[in-house]
């Protein structure tokens, strides 16, 4: 499988992802019409194919996030956007252990950038701001908040807490 050939099937894994929740070398194999044991040839094991995947994840939020405009409430916008139009990306990037020896260096700070620098620099803030945002989006996409809730306040109200406290 040369370089395009790993293209597409990082392309087709991400298709998979979206359509099915979840890859398998099998199933990928099988969408490219080649046998697993080609896939290999590129990515060591399944670990590595998520990692590729993640890293793309990270690159296109990166790019949500430096383009979102002013404020942390454009960032935080821009944030909740990309989760839920790629929940299942989502998800793989960031509800297991992160394998960061397989990313590509740099990858996930700058996914990470924006939000330091909306928490004024400091990676503690920054931290405590993507754990509240993560967590709801997490809530968010779980259905747990009751059918009449102003999910719109909530992310403005995390937004207006992070904005008036040091």
């Amino acid at each position: 499988m040369a370089e395009g050939r790993r293209a597409q099937a990082i392309r087709e894994a991400r298709l998979l992802l979206a359509e099915e929740g979840a890859i398998s070398m099998r199933r990928l194999a099988d969408r490219l019409g080649i046998k697993a044991p080609s896939l290999y040839k590129h990515f060591p094991d399944k670990a590595g194919l998520e990692a590729a995947l993640i890293a793309e994840g990270f690159t296109e939020l990166a790019a949500a996030l430096e383009g979102a405009g002013d404020g942390l409430p454009n960032l935080l916008a821009a944030y909740r956007r990309w989760a839920l139009e790629h929940p299942h990306l989502y998800d793989l990037a960031t509800r297991q252990a992160l394998r960061r020896d397989l990313l590509p260096e740099g990858v996930e700070e700058a996914a990470g950038r924006p939000v330091v620098v909306a928490a004024g620099g400091d990676p503690d803030r920054a931290r405590a701001l993507w754990a509240s945002a993560h967590g709801l989006i997490v809530l968010e996409q779980a259905e747990r908040f009751p059918p009449d809730a102003d999910l719109d306040a909530a992310w403005r109200a995390l937004a207006q807490a992070f904005a008036t406290t040091s």
